[in-house]
């Protein structure tokens, strides 16, 4: 394998599939099978979930909530989305430990990076709930940061029909090219939309490659754990 240990970041809308709303248990699941169909290849697997299939920090800030109270709701859900995979991961014989960033202890292990890095080391699938424990933050940057603290070798985006980065929304401008690599610079300079500038400036700063891909196509987690060329690669390059 390409990757011996990856960071998958799943949307919460993922999760809910063609309801657009809320957990879809068969979505879930098929999800569920195709992050084992990757394990089984000997790769190491860690998963942070984003929650906007249930709560959106931003929403409710928009709507006249407080921001941090919003955006706590939003890592409660991101909670349920892991808890909910980490069901459907367990119902097919895969060992898995949700770890919250909040104090949970009734429902999750508390997140301790060492415990993390050994939970992977022992075969397990380590889920990340809660954000960064703090608000203001996405769970992009969330992603990027526990990366970087599990020396994972990539970023794995899976996205919902989208197979890449584009210079453009590929469905409003039919001239807008595919890119099959692109730097971090670029992106920044070109203010692609792909994550948010803190998790874009933490993965270059880093150094940790982001793979964008579309996780619609069964076998694509498989297919980008091994460096297949199945969607888009950002990467430091030779700055």
């Amino acid at each position: 394998m390409k990757y011996n240990r990856v960071l998958l970041k799943l949307s919460g809308e993922a999760l809910a599939g063609e309801q657009g709303f809320g957990i879809n248990p068969v979505v879930v699941a098929d999800v569920a099978r195709q992050i084992k169909d990757a394990k089984d290849l000997g790769v190491e697997i860690a998963i942070v979930c984003g929650g906007g299939n249930i709560w959106r920090g931003k929403t409710g800030s928009d709507m006249g909530m407080e921001r941090a109270a919003a955006d706590y709701m939003g890592m409660l859900a991101t909670v349920m989305n892991g808890m909910a995979l980490q069901n459907a991961l367990e119902a097919i014989g895969v060992n898995t430990r949700l770890l919250s960033a909040i104090d949970m202890k009734e429902v999750a292990e508390p997140y301790i990076r060492r415990r993390a890095v050994r939970h992977l080391e022992k075969g397990r699938i380590v889920i990340f709930g809660a954000g960064t424990g703090s608000p203001f933050f996405t769970t992009d940057t969330t992603a990027a940061l526990r990366a970087a603290e599990m020396n994972a070798d990539v970023i794995l985006m899976a996205k919902n029909g989208v197979d890449g980065v584009y210079s453009a929304d590929p469905k409003v401008d039919p001239t807008a090219k595919k890119y099959d690599h692109i730097t971090y610079l670029d992106v920044l300079n070109e203010d692609l939309h792909i994550m948010d500038q803190t998790a874009i400036t933490l993965c270059k700063d880093n150094g940790i490659d982001l793979c964008v891909f579309n996780m619609q196509e069964d076998g694509n987690i498989a297919k980008a754990c091994d460096g297949a060329s199945i969607g888009t690669i950002i990467s430091k390059g030779g700055e």
